[in-house]
């Protein structure tokens, strides 16, 4: 599933082309997402809207538009959003287009059909079921090692769980609360509650470290992931201890473990992650 250093990189791309265009033409070819997509809705309050800006909250895209309207866009597990010529012919999985006043087309691709697409008006969103609950961007100044180390008191959770727990911090999936835990030192079912104020601010700047140099290198491709131009990540390239069952630690040559924790796999290191 991507996670918010490919959420980003696709915000990012979107932003070089989208600001200034407006939607002339939607067509929903499968309103079947995670949540129905109401085609009415997207007309009423997107088409021939000028695209203001983009903004990302947690693992959603945000489509500003002027007159005070958005667009919600997550990709799910399997979702794409890609930039395309309306001649390049349509895949079985391009579920919803957007027709762009510049000739171009916006189109979401989601095989698995767990992505959302939905239209908004701006006063009410913060206020959408998507995104009323979710809990500080890991990347900005509210998120601090005294806000995990207070939020944690008493938690007898793993403390992976207690990172990727989206009403704590948003965005820290699986893959890269695992890079952040081995670069912190931190075993990953160590309970949060038993963590001090010390190793919290190895942990937190361990989180941010990892999400950068993962935007930097423009996300993560697993299987599925790909930019708005189709092109991959290559932060995969620098993993130290996601996938690398097996392999030696870059720090010790211990080979790295994993396990199953709360239906994820986890890796770490047996030495150095104590």
């Amino acid at each position: 599933m991507p996670e918010l250093p490919e959420v980003e990189t696709v915000r990012r791309s979107l932003e070089q082309v989208l600001p200034k265009k407006s939607i002339v033409e939607i067509l929903v070819r499968e309103p079947r997402l995670r949540s129905m997509v109401d085609e009415a809705r997207l007309n009423d309050l997107l088409l021939r809207r000028k695209i203001i800006r983009l903004t990302r909250r947690a693992k959603y895209i945000i489509v500003h538009f002027a007159g005070g309207s958005c667009l919600i866009l997550h990709l799910g597990m399997t979702g794409q959003l890609l930039i395309l010529s309306p001649n390049e012919p349509l895949d079985k999985h391009d579920h919803v287009i957007f027709a762009l006043s510049n000739g171009q087309e916006l189109r979401f691709r989601d095989p698995r059909r767990f992505g959302v697409v939905c239209a908004v008006e701006e006063e009410n969103l913060s206020a959408h079921e998507a995104l009323r609950h979710l809990g500080v961007e890991p990347l900005t100044d509210d998120f601090t090692p005294d806000y995990l180390f207070q939020h944690s008191r008493q938690s007898k959770r793993p403390v992976k769980n207690f990172v990727m727990d989206q009403q704590v911090v948003v965005g820290v999936g699986n893959i890269y609360a695992s890079e952040s835990l081995f670069l912190a030192g931190i075993h990953p079912w160590r309970a949060a509650g038993r963590i001090s104020l010390a190793r919290w601010q190895r942990l937190h700047a361990a989180i941010q470290q990892v999400l950068q140099e993962a935007i930097a290198l423009g996300g993560t491709t697993i299987d599925d992931f790909r930019n708005s131009d189709g092109t991959s990540g290559y932060f995969q390239q620098k993993l130290r201890a996601y996938a690398r069952t097996g392999e030696p630690c870059v720090n010790c040559q211990t080979p790295i473990r994993s396990q199953v924790l709360a239906g994820r796999s986890t890796f770490y290191c047996s030495k150095c992650q104590r």
